[in-house]
């Protein structure tokens, strides 16, 4: 029989049970992980798109000034094409004039027809003479003449900025 002054085993703590309860995480302190992680993120996009919104954002177009050839290059009584910079170089009786390539209807750009003697905009039909007044065709004005000019160097230079008000050639 037991005796009654005896006290009992008290069985031996485990480890296991607490190594695991180390290991866990409670709830809340999932959420809280979770929250300061979305707050990470939160704030990194806002610093990417506040520094997109803060850099400049610049066009960088090419310079209205065009320097178009010597005027040797041109066979007399010819329109030449530029399609990079949109403008017709004519050398014509009275000398070299510039007018713009682009379409006043829609903007498309024309082509030199020398067979018709016209340039014609292939997207809706307007035609323009060589001296680019408006032959036929919805276009609601003539082509417009470009500022010509011979430089220090004997280039021809046009300036597609530079509209004309009134015709001017350039004799050499």
């Amino acid at each position: 029989m037991s005796d009654p002054n005896t006290k009992p085993e008290a069985a031996a703590p485990t480890a296991a049970p607490s190594a695991a309860k180390d290991n866990d995480v409670s709830r809340r302190e999932f959420f809280a992980k979770m929250g300061m992680g979305s707050l990470i993120v939160a704030a990194a996009g806002t610093g990417l798109f506040s520094y997109e919104y803060f850099s400049p954002n610049v066009l960088f177009e090419a310079s209205p000034i065009i320097k178009a050839g010597k005027p040797d290059q041109f066979a007399p009584n010819t329109v030449t094409l530029d399609p990079q910079s949109g403008i017709y170089l004519v050398n014509g009786a009275k000398g070299f004039y510039a007018l713009g390539a682009i379409c006043t209807h829609l903007g498309c750009l024309t082509a030199w027809k020398p067979e018709l003697d016209m340039i014609a905009c292939p997207c809706h039909g307007s035609r323009f003479n060589r001296d680019g007044v408006k032959i036929a065709g919805p276009a609601p004005q003539p082509l417009p003449w470009l500022k010509v000019w011979l430089s220090e160097d004997g280039y021809l230079m046009v300036d597609r900025s530079e509209i004309l008000k009134e015709q001017e050639f350039v004799r050499v």
